[in-house]
């Protein structure tokens, strides 16, 4: 007897689309990963997906996180040129409903429900407040953020785009990169310097305000160099980390994070051991007359490799009890 599957499931960003199915009992069945530059849109993926795993028959419902601002059920991406609607998906594969959500979304929709083997701590191991709000950052190609409320009738996500707020000094080191960076770019949002392009950008302002030689290629090499010793490489990686630290005591104040705050992404995982070693914690409670606020605040690196697909799956759960 074959399998019943209660929806499709998708975490689509500008390199890779994943999708999964979930079975009956709301278990992540069939990941598969697409390289998303290689596919003239969405639905070709989505097509291929259920062809691979269904054959003909298509399941009811479909969840899928998407990086960007999703506006009246439809998003266009930044980094491919595709173009995806709710009512072209309904349309073409006959879902009886879909939802597209904000990738940072359902990422926030998946905290409550990772467990000990999905989270590392950053800072001290403390619980949360049960019933308090909660919020996800994290640094990748860009910044992305978003918040979770939660009540007596259940979680609700909170899609922001707080990676374009402004980026606040908070040394006279960090003035002059936001000096430097505004004489590039103009106004300095978050993401301009916590991203993989910013980390890059950091590393070159860094050298040249110690008069020296920035000889490496792009923010790889930056995290190869410092692995090695490279006291350059590895004081840039440090400097990310606390500016992330400042940014996500700034998010904890914004939100009301007092049910925790979750670092995602596909930068922090791969500086798991400075995050939770160095300045990231001391730079998040550093909050003046608010420190005493933010020092109860648990902070956790997310280290599930796809969270969104749990949050996708838990917004398909949501969807059926309606």
């Amino acid at each position: 007897m074959k399998p019943y599957y209660s929806g499709l499931v998708g975490d689509v960003g500008g390199t890779n689309a994943r999708f999964a199915l979930i079975d009956g009992e709301g278990r992540v069945r069939n990941l598969h990963i697409y390289p998303a530059a290689k596919y003239a849109s969405l639905n070709e993926i989505i097509a291929d997906y259920l062809e691979r795993t269904m054959g003909r028959k298509h399941p009811p419902r479909a969840v899928i996180a998407v990086a960007g601002p999703v506006l009246d059920g439809e998003i266009e991406f930044t980094n491919l040129a595709w173009q995806v609607s709710e009512g072209e998906l309904l349309a073409q594969f006959e879902f009886e409903a879909v939802r597209l959500i904000n990738d940072f979304a359902a990422q926030a929709l998946a905290c409550p429900i990772l467990g000990p083997d999905a989270l590392k701590p950053l800072g001290p191991v403390m619980r949360g407040d049960a019933d308090g709000p909660m919020v996800v950052l994290g640094a990748g190609t860009g910044f992305g953020v978003a918040g979770l409320a939660r009540s007596e009738r259940g979680d609700v996500e909170v899609s922001t785009e707080g990676g374009h707020a402004a980026f606040a000094p908070s040394d006279d080191v960090e003035v002059e990169i936001w000096s430097q960076f505004r004489a590039r770019h103009g106004r300095v949002s978050i993401e301009r310097i916590l991203s993989g392009r910013g980390l890059f950008e950091l590393y070159g302002v860094l050298a040249g305000l110690r008069q020296a030689e920035a000889t490496l290629a792009d923010e790889r090499a930056v995290f190869e160099a410092a692995t090695k010793g490279d006291r350059l490489a590895s004081d840039t990686l440090d400097r990310f980390c606390g500016i992330l630290g400042s940014v996500a005591g700034d998010l904890a104040l914004s939100f009301g994070a007092r049910g925790g705050v979750f670092v995602s992404g596909g930068i922090a995982p791969r500086m798991a051991e400075r995050l939770a070693t160095g300045d990231f914690r001391a730079r998040f409670e550093d909050k003046g007359r608010l420190s005493p606020y933010v020092r109860q605040i648990p902070t956790s690196l997310v280290v599930h490799p796809y969270p969104a697909i749990l949050g996708a799956a838990r917004e398909l759960g949501m969807m059926e009890r309606l």
